[in-house]
């Protein structure tokens, strides 16, 4: 089960990893019912009321219609399914970019939401002047050309997965839900794509922003509201809004050490902590929160976050990925790797891809990291022993081919593109990664079948087209572990380099800290985790003041310019940084 976000942040009992971290608006800023808002809008003539894909606008008119009722206001109410192009049309439309029968990959679409819409349909939506009001529901609302109040409904992405997986919506512009998995890669390469382009567009005139999670229940604040909190956190410092999912492999550190979750799942596999795709930013006010898409703060102030350079490179990508792989008591991952840089800019039309390091929270005595190839391997003996394993449904000497290395705790394994690996059972792994986070192309999955019972697609041919053989044997240990080297100390200080492979376009570094240290931005995104101790006070020179617990992840913006980490654990403390090269 998937818990909605609350309206109220519940009481925590006990200090530990927050799951709905949040950024404050001051008092009397954030609405948390359907009267308030009709309130607000009352008076208007023209509302344009647009939205994300999986929002049902359905509830929301009906609630909203009732809340004007009762204050006296009679609306005509209008919707922007009249201007959509047929379902026959769009499927058309979509399908470059859908990559045929692959059941995982596509290509990020070029198109703009106004591909979606019948021109000529959509010069019939007309407000009737004589109406006390006028609104206009769905998605591109603001593009019907009434001059009015917008108001726009977010929705978080891991809220849109459970809504498809429970068949309650759609992709945009789909006649009918689909199986899960299908919809997923519509979602990723056109749904997700072209409606980030138009939120990005509208987000300096939305008048109203609201938090469309909770079916019959809102909360909201104004746009210059929304505008201003996002200012505050491109010049100091946040916490993105993680979600947890369980998975075949997954395992039962999660479940034991955040005790915030639900444990009505059989494990917990991955913890997103940093996916910009996915995560939400949580704003609050009087306990009552909101929470809307990470990727508004990028489309509003990419340039503070990230900085001038990678701004320049990247736009509004957000560079760094952070999540856990908890197999504590489960399963070994897949046997995989991820595509090169151009391969993956060539097939499926990503700006990044994804480069790799595990960093080793926690471990058992037992636990290894597949790495890279036996020194003898090869590469065609590999690849029919990969396609008979597939073929017959038989067990692959992994031993035979594939490289393993101890796992030791902080230790950092390098995965530059195009090598292969795989998380042995009993590892808490942080994945630090560039962003692009579905782009694994599976060689063996262990003879595992998924939680739906089926087996997860592999990939070998576009495997054996990106792995690079020459990471193998003795190189493993040389080139694909971190060795970490002191650069610089204070009196009660340490800051360790953990230099990544030169095809990784981050680095790593690792502090060890007694008291205080002072860390300059130097005009770069930073991305913390506390990986030793119960917590540490982060402070940004703008003022703001983070209570950073152990296995939190924060992003500190190049805007900060600097900020003090203070020691709160009444011991030695380790934290890493990363950021962009």
């Amino acid at each position: 089960m998937q818990r909605l976000l609350p309206v109220e942040k519940p009481g925590v009992a006990e200090e530990g990893y927050d799951i709905y971290p949040v950024h404050d608006l001051a008092p009397g800023k954030i609405y948390c019912d359907y009267a308030s808002l009709a309130r607000k809008i009352a008076g208007a003539k023209r509302v344009a009321v647009d939205g994300f894909v999986g929002v049902d606008f359905a509830c929301f008119a009906r609630e909203l219609n009732k809340a004007l009722v009762a204050i006296g206001v009679h609306a005509n109410w209008w919707s922007m399914s009249a201007a959509m192009r047929s379902p026959g049309e769009i499927e058309a439309l979509v399908a470059p970019f859908l990559g045929g029968d692959d059941p995982v990959f596509g290509f990020r679409t070029s198109l703009e939401l106004s591909d979606f819409l019948d021109p000529e349909k959509l010069g019939r939506i007309v407000p009737d002047d004589e109406a006390e009001m006028n609104i206009l529901t769905g998605i591109g609302a603001s593009l019907a050309g009434w001059d009015g109040t917008l108001i726009y409904i977010d929705i978080p992405k891991n809220e849109i997965q459970f809504r498809a997986r429970a068949g309650s919506v759609t992709n945009f512009g789909a006649q009918a839900p689909d199986a899960p998995k299908k919809m997923y890669k519509r979602f990723y390469f056109v749904d997700w794509v072209v409606l980030g382009r138009h939120k990005r567009s509208i987000l300096p005139r939305i008048d109203v922003i609201v938090d469309g999670q909770r079916d019959g229940e809102i909360t909201w604040t104004t746009g210059d509201e929304l505008r201003a909190g996002l200012d505050r956190l491109a010049c100091n410092a946040f916490r993105v809004r993680p979600w947890f999912e369980p998975g075949v492999w997954g395992g039962q550190w999660i479940r034991e050490h955040i005790h915030m979750l639900p444990h009505d799942v059989p494990n917990y596999a991955w913890s997103f902590e940093l996916i910009v795709p996915e995560n939400g930013i949580i704003f609050s006010s009087d306990g009552k929160m909101l929470e809307v898409s990470f990727d508004m703060l990028m489309f509003w102030a990419g340039r503070d976050v990230v900085g001038a350079e990678c701004h320049a490179l990247y736009g509004d990508e957000f560079p760094i990925r952070m999540d856990y792989l908890d197999n504590f008591d489960g399963r070994n991952l897949s046997i995989q790797c991820h595509p090169r840089r151009e391969y993956i800019r060539k097939n499926f039309g990503e700006v990044l891809t994804q480069e790799e390091t595990y960093y080793i929270l926690d471990k058992k005595d037992d636990a290894v990291v597949y790495l890279g190839f036996q020194d003898d391997v090869d590469p065609e003996a590999f690849e029919q022993a990969l396609t008979e394993s597939h073929r017959s449904g038989t067990e692959l000497d992994v031993a035979r081919y594939v490289h393993a290395e101890p796992s030791a705790q902080h230790a950092l394994y390098l995965i530059p593109p195009g090598t292969l690996h795989s998380s042995g059972r009993n590892n808490l792994v942080l994945e630090i990664s560039t962003t692009p986070y579905i782009f694994t192309f599976k060689m063996y999955d262990w003879l595992s079948l998924d939680l739906d019972g089926r087996p997860r697609p592999l990939n070998i041919r576009r495997a054996m087209e990106n792995l690079c053989f020459d990471r193998k044997g003795d190189a493993v240990e040389r080139d694909l572990v971190a060795h970490p080297r002191l650069v610089e100390s204070g009196p009660d200080w340490e800051e360790w380099h953990l230099q990544t492979h030169p095809d990784h376009s981050y680095d790593v570094y690792r502090y060890k800290l007694q008291s205080t240290v002072e860390v300059c931005t130097e005009g770069k995104c930073h991305v913390l985790n506390l990986v030793e101790g119960e917590s540490a006070d982060v402070q940004t020179a703008g003022g703001s003041c983070f209570h950073l617990h152990y296995a939190e992840t924060l992003v500190v913006s190049a805007a900060a310019g600097s900020y003090r980490v203070i020691n709160t654990s009444g011991r030695e403390i380790m934290f890493v940084k990363v950021f962009m090269k």
